[in-house]
């Protein structure tokens, strides 16, 4: 005979086993993420003049080829988010450690600008399959409505992915150089990233049957849908400058480079604990309210600087990385909580496609309008992200039938 509590008792060991297997994948997600980044987002910034004086060009070259990256990974969005929803992540993720892999090798035996440039088309796909967007689909493949949690998670980890990279790529580069630096980036990809995606995340049951049957959905461009594209493609526009022109941007305001550097630094923690505010307390709430405060920290902070000068560098830094710690996760729990899971990838890769542009173009804009307007330029990212702020209040928070 059974006791009275053993139902209770086996399901609460089932529940035990389902979050350890939910904590299992989002460290492996969390490290892969972590690497991803590290080794192509974020390597121009140390690896750009090096590259560029062995090929004997400028560095405008490499980063109009990383920016031509960008733009290949936002119109193969679409695509990958769609195999994730078919497949899931498991094949997709690890196509994009080898892809990823492949461009770095060549990258590390890169002659010419032409080969160069072949390098980064291959980045350009690995990231497109590897980065944030793809992790995203793939858990909401695995759990749906309740991906929220694992997306925070993985952001988590992955938030110090320049604090690890930056780092590991300068050292690289004073003790190898940045050729074999490429070749050890891509090591860690074979050795590191693509057992984790392979072996941890689960096998979609039906695969192959969805392949066989699947068929284009036909997701209409409605208007909530081309709100949300403006609102990340606002957003991140200022994301993406700001991690190129921070410190700059600052010294046109008084800092001294030593403060720009500095405040600089204090990113990447306030990222992570605005990520830990969101799990802990604003999971409660729909994720409309974590956009809109995401939206408004990077305007409050440079007011602040605005009235105080210089020495608010470090607030203005705390006020930017908290609200784009917050953003990062809006951009997979938003349209999920909209939409729902139901093509959900797919839907993903549309909505983040002109974000990715506007990534692409974002550090070249605000470094001609920098040599114009010096720090006035906050004002045309406060612009950005209060632009953004306002389209959020037209933005339903279900449309799901």
């Amino acid at each position: 005979m059974t006791g009275p509590h053993e139902p209770n008792a086996d399901k609460r060991r089932k529940r035990e086993k389902m979050n350890r297997r939910q904590l299992s994948i989002i460290l492996a997600l969390g490290t892969t993420q972590t690497l991803a980044w590290a080794s192509s987002y974020y390597l121009p910034a140390i690896l750009a003049d090096p590259m560029a004086r062995d090929l004997g060009v400028s560095p405008n070259w490499i980063f109009g080829a990383f920016s031509a990256s960008l733009v290949i990974s936002a119109l193969l969005g679409p695509r990958i988010g769609r195999q994730i929803d078919l497949v899931g992540g498991r094949q997709v993720l690890s196509i994009s450690n080898l892809t990823i892999a492949a461009g770095l090798v060549l990258l590390g035996f890169s002659y010419s600008v032409p080969v160069m440039a072949v390098a980064w088309l291959l980045l350009g796909i690995g990231m497109a399959a590897g980065l944030y967007d793809a992790a995203f689909a793939a858990l909401g493949r695995i759990y749906g409505d309740d991906a929220r949690g694992s997306i925070t998670g993985i952001t988590l980890m992955a938030g110090f992915a320049s604090t690890v990279g930056w780092p590991l790529t300068a050292w690289g580069l004073a003790h190898i150089g940045w050729r074999d630096t490429c070749f050890a980036w891509a090591a860690a990809h074979l050795i590191i990233g693509l057992p984790l995606n392979y072996f941890m995340l689960p096998k979609v049951k039906g695969a192959k049957a969805a392949l066989t049957a699947a068929v284009k959905p036909h997701i209409p461009i409605d208007r909530t849908m081309m709100l949300l594209g403006f609102v990340f493609a606002a957003a991140w526009m200022v994301t993406s400058a700001m991690a190129v022109h921070f410190p700059r941007i600052l010294e046109t305001a008084g800092a001294t480079t030593v403060q720009a550097v500095a405040a600089g630094a204090l990113i990447g923690p306030a990222q992570v604990a605005a990520r830990v505010f969101e799990a802990t307390i604003l999971s409660r709430y729909h994720p409309l309210l974590s956009s809109r405060l995401a939206c408004i920290t990077h305007p409050i902070g440079a007011a602040i600087v605005a009235i105080a000068g210089a020495p608010a560098a470090s607030l203005f830094a705390v006020f930017h990385g908290s609200g784009n710690g917050i953003l990062t996760i809006a951009r997979g729990t938003l349209p999920l909580a909209i939409f729902g899971p139901k093509d959900y990838g797919y839907r993903l890769g549309i909505i983040g496609a002109p974000a990715r542009m506007a990534q692409a173009i974002a550090p070249l804009i605000f470094g001609l309008l920098i040599d114009v307007m010096g720090s006035g330029i906050l004002i045309v990212s406060s612009a950005l992200s209060l632009s953004a702020l306002a389209v959020l209040f037209f933005i339903p928070k279900d449309r799901r039938a």
